[in-house]
């Protein structure tokens, strides 16, 4: 199936139904009041994020949505049947947007959550709620209220808690599917990866995390160059980013501008993005003859100009992978442990119900 990860569609909600003004006329009452009953709400339209969906594909090709109206009221006390709502499955990471005003409407960010996308009408009153002591037969009714209408842009951005970074042919495939379940194409050519591919990385049996991949970055991809740039909002969500360099390039140009030449991008896409933790693995040691390869892994450190965590790996080898991944888990269970040490302090917090006092007000005067 061909991965999509935007779309735009158009919700519409029902409209209520009108009340109606009645009045009993049966045998033996020929005058029993108002009965006209109440108009049924129009069906509303809400999004619901499944895990067993992972592209928005069906929204590429039906961009309008639109529930039913509710019915109309009837006489001797018959309220109208309100409209079914529609719910629209989307997969989890969607990001709603109004496509008018640019408001976030919901973050799908967990399986099972829903967001209102279009709210429907209300339905109008029948004649039998205008009964006064004084109006004793009402000849007014409410007419229905019209649903909301809404133009929406979803975007996906797929959940994982690492992303790669690197340019095409730099071997990201290759290492996420030795170290994860995740199946990419790999061949001896760039741009292979032409979208993003998740794998799940098993430490052990209770231990895993999420990996993602996605097509690589060249030079100029802010400016629409590549493919690389219109997938790098699935790295937003990320807790760590990778940076995987060649070493041995096939065409002799150098790692280091290429290097460079992501970070540059990248920056220039997002600043939070920049900003994220994110470890450099050098790969293809396995390509480097024995006695270069610490040479060369100085040199391109010292030209790079990089200070944080290094990683020496061969992705097609194995060599190294398993030691990266169990420091990239180590890392994400400290991350997850200082979130919940924060979330906890911060309910404690609350729970006190810390409140200032206003040494003004007269509630809190000492007596003489």
């Amino acid at each position: 199936m061909k991965f999509i990860d935007e779309a735009k569609i158009e919700v519409i909600a029902g409209d209520g139904g009108n009340g109606v003004a009645s009045f009993c006329r049966e045998k033996f009452r020929p005058f029993g009041g108002p009965d006209g009953g109440d108009g049924g709400k129009g069906g509303t339209i809400w999004a619901v994020a499944d895990r067993n969906i992972n592209t928005l594909v069906d929204y590429r090709f039906s961009k309008m949505h639109k529930a039913r109206n509710g019915e109309n009221g009837r006489g001797a006390d018959c309220y109208g049947k309100g409209a079914d709502d529609i719910f629209l499955r989307m997969p989890v990471g969607t990001l709603i947007i109004d496509h008018v005003n640019g408001e976030v409407i919901a973050d799908m960010t967990e399986h099972g959550q829903q967001a209102m996308l279009a709210k429907g009408g209300e339905g109008g009153w029948g004649n039998i709620h205008f009964k006064t002591s004084t109006n004793r037969a009402p000849r007014q009714k409410g007419d229905g209220k019209e649903g909301e209408r809404r133009e929406l842009r979803l975007e996906l951005k797929v959940l994982a808690d690492v992303g790669l970074l690197g340019m095409p042919n730099a071997g990201k495939s290759t290492f996420i599917s030795a170290v994860s379940n995740a199946r990419p194409k790999i061949a001896d050519y760039p741009f292979t990866t032409l979208h993003p591919n998740l794998g799940v990385v098993r430490v052990s049996h209770e231990k895993s995390f999420v990996i993602a991949d996605i097509p690589g970055l060249i030079e100029g991809a802010a400016e629409g160059a590549g493919l690389g740039i219109q997938f790098l909002r699935h790295l937003q969500r990320t807790r760590v980013l990778l940076h995987i360099v060649d070493l041995a390039p096939f065409d002799n140009v150098d790692p280091v501008k290429e290097a460079k030449a992501i970070v540059k991008e990248l920056q220039k896409y997002d600043e939070s993005l920049f900003d994220k933790p994110r470890w450099l693995v050098l790969n293809k040691l396995d390509m480097v003859p024995d006695e270069e390869r610490k040479k060369r892994v100085k040199d391109f450190i010292k030209r790079f100009g990089w200070k944080g965590p290094t990683f020496e790996i061969s992705a097609l080898n194995h060599d190294g992978c398993p030691e990266l991944v169990i420091a990239i888990y180590n890392y994400l269970a400290e991350q997850r442990a200082l979130e919940y040490r924060a979330e906890e302090t911060q309910m404690t917090e609350e729970a006190r119900g810390i409140v200032s006092i206003d040494a003004d007000d007269p509630r809190f005067k000492v007596m003489d």
